[in-house]
């Protein structure tokens, strides 16, 4: 039996959710995805487990750093890291590790705490986001942090953030053009000239990158174009075989990942059948199907996680 490792699933755990809701109590308004009970309440998301798959868990994307003074953000992100490793190893069936949270308003701690995350088990990788204090991740401003993960050989997982100076976010496009905006300010600073093995997991199937692959081609320099081959990507787009075999032709079937954005998605906890479902439809072999489910993100960790 196939043993799949949902690599991005997320949660919103309940004594860092408390803490954010003393520090804005407008959070559930502001961000309405976050009130989905299996993000915080681990009994019925276990309930509405599978039994079989397991999960790489991040929080989902209420970051410390917009609320929070320089010296204080630091301090959070590493209790919330903490209840993420404490609920790993409380819930080790169905957890398969976690990623870390880091205070990009801080970059000395980030760094401190990136050293932490790599010499914990629990802690796999760590979490970035499209854009921080309103800047884009690509900025210069945030180089240490890439600097760190390529000398620790820690992978990044990309989530999209809404850009706080357009009028028109929505959750359907919004975010899918942000991770491609992304994509290419990543590719654009060098940042994978300077660090060739860097690992970056973008969500939602590298978003608007297989579709305009040929775009890429011919509008821009050689090197760059294989840079974008470098990313890796994750299969949420909830299903949709013709798209995911676009995603594989693209990235290669060594760089997806089998993740489905658990528990948002589909109703009632996420859409881990409907996309395995379409994984299985792909034209490809059972072993390269078996890479895409679990082989390739443990060969990433250098660990087995099943």
């Amino acid at each position: 039996m196939t043993q799949e490792i949902d690599v991005f699933a997320h949660v919103l755990l309940p004594d860092f959710y408390k803490e954010m809701l003393n520090i804005e109590p407008t959070l559930p308004q502001l961000f309405p995805f976050i009130q989905h009970p299996h993000l915080t309440d681990l009994t019925k998301r276990r309930a509405a487990w599978d039994g079989k798959t397991k999960q790489i868990i991040s929080y989902v994307n209420v970051n410390p750093e917009d609320y929070l003074a320089p010296e204080r953000a630091p301090l959070l992100c590493q209790a919330a890291n903490k209840e993420l490793v404490q609920t790993i190893r409380a819930n080790r069936d169905m957890f398969a590790a976690g990623v870390a949270m880091i205070p990009m308003n801080n970059l000395e701690a980030a760094v401190q705490i990136l050293e932490e995350t790599k010499a914990c088990d629990e802690l796999v990788g760590v979490q970035l986001f499209t854009r921080a204090l309103g800047k884009s991740i690509a900025d210069p401003a945030f180089h240490a942090v890439f600097e760190t993960c390529a000398r620790l050989h820690l992978p990044i997982w990309l989530h999209p953030i809404f850009d706080g100076r357009k009028p028109d976010n929505n959750i359907i496009f919004s975010w899918e053009y942000e991770l491609t905006q992304a994509m290419l300010q990543i590719v654009q600073a060098g940042l994978y000239q300077e660090f060739p093995d860097l690992k970056i997991i973008v969500h939602h199937a590298g978003a608007m990158v297989p579709f305009f692959g040929e775009r890429i081609h011919y509008i821009l320099p050689e090197e760059q174009v294989a840079d974008f081959h470098k990313f890796y990507v994750d299969t949420a787009i909830l299903g949709n075989s013709k798209a995911l075999e676009l995603t594989v032709n693209y990235f290669g079937i060594d760089h997806v990942l089998f993740g489905t954005d658990a528990p948002l998605g589909i109703a009632p906890s996420g859409a881990a059948q409907v996309i395995a479902e379409a994984i299985w439809k792909l034209p490809f072999s059972e072993s390269d199907k078996q890479a895409i489910f679990s082989d390739n993100i443990e060969k990433m960790i250098g660990k087995r996680m099943r």
